[in-house]
C-alpha cells in the first residue's frame, strides 16, 4: 500500500528540502517508486538538488492547479535505480509571475488533494513525499492531514524548538497517524543521546534520527543529491537508516 509522507519544518533553513531529496533517493535505492511534490510554491527550490533546469521543466504543479494540464504531465523522472527504483519530481514554477499569482489568488486545495490521489495511481507509487512550505498555512495543514506520516525537521535551536512545539500540537489535533522528529545540522560538540532525549521530552514525540552538521554536505552546495554522490559517507548511511525507519 502506498504511503504519503509530509516533510515539514516550522522555520526555513533547517535543511528540509535537502533531507527530502536525499530520503527520496535512499528509498529508491531500496527499489521503491517515489514521487516528491514541491508544495513550497511560494519559494520553490528542490528541483535544484535534482539538477532540473527551470527552462526544461515543462509543466509544473502550478499548471496543474490552474487547470492547464493533468497531474501526471508535471512529473519528471529524476533518478532511477535498477529495474524498479525511481524518483519522480513534481516541481513548482520558478516564474515570478506564477509565484506572484499564488501569493495573490492562492489555489484550489481540493484539487491538490485529488492530484495526490491520482498521481499515486498513475505512477504506481510506493511513496509520495510532500515537501511542504515552512510554517503553518491552509495548504500545509491539508498536506499534513492527508499524510500517513509527518516528519518534522528541526535544528537544536531555541527558535526551532518553539515553532516545532506549535507544529506538533497542531498535528496531534488533526490526528496524523504517525509523527516523528528529525534533528538536523547538529554540531559535533552536542551529545547525540542528550540531543535526542531533550527533543523527545520537549515534544513527547519519537525522534527518528540525529543528523550531524556536515562540511561535506555544505561543500556540495545543493549541486546534486548527497547520498548519490557519496554513497559510503556516514551521513548517507544514516539517511538510509532513517528512510527505512519511516517506511516501517
Amino acid at each position: 500500500m502506498s504511503k504519503i509522507i509530509s516533510i515539514h519544518s516550522f522555520r526555513g533553513g533547517t535543511g528540509k528540502s535537502n533531507t527530502t531529496a536525499n530520503l527520496a533517493v535512499s528509498m529508491a535505492q531500496r527499489g521503491l517508486r517515489v514521487c516528491v511534490v514541491d508544495t513550497d510554491i511560494q519559494s520553490p527550490g528542490i528541483h535544484v538538488l535534482f539538477q532540473l533546469d527551470p527552462a526544461d521543466m515543462g509543466f509544473s504543479l502550478n499548471d496543474f492547479l490552474w487547470g492547464k494540464c493533468e497531474i501526471e504531465q508535471t512529473a519528471r523522472e529524476v533518478f532511477s535505480e535498477g529495474s524498479s527504483g525511481a524518483v519522480f519530481l513534481i516541481p513548482s514554477s520558478m516564474q515570478t509571475g506564477d509565484i506572484a499569482r499564488v501569493l495573490k489568488f492562492g489555489y484550489d486545495i481540493q484539487l491538490l488533494r485529488e492530484g495526490f490521489v491520482h498521481i499515486i495511481s498513475a505512477l504506481a507509487l510506493d511513496v509520495l513525499l510532500i515537501d511542504t512550505h515552512p510554517g503553518l498555512n491552509e495548504e500545509t495543514l491539508m498536506s499534513i492531514a492527508l499524510s500517513d506520516v509527518l516528519l518534522v525537521i528541526l535544528r537544536p535551536d531555541s527558535q526551532d524548538y518553539q515553532g516545532t512545539a506549535v507544529t506538533v500540537e497542531v498535528a496531534r489535533q488533526i490526528e496524523v497517524p504517525a509523527m516523528y522528529l528529525l534533528m538536523n545540522k547538529v554540531p559535533d560538540r552536542f551529545d547525540r543521546t542528550e540531543t535526542m532525549e531533550r527533543a523527545r521530552e520537549a515534544f513527547r514525540c519519537p525522534v527518528i534520527g540525529v543528523l550531524p552538521h556536515s562540511d561535506d554536505m555544505m561543500a556540495l552546495a545543493s549541486d546534486g543529491i548527497f547520498v548519490e554522490r557519496y554513497p559510503d559517507h556516514p551521513l548517507s548511511r544514516e539517511m538510509a537508516v532513517i528512510a527505512q525507519q519511516i517506511l516501517e
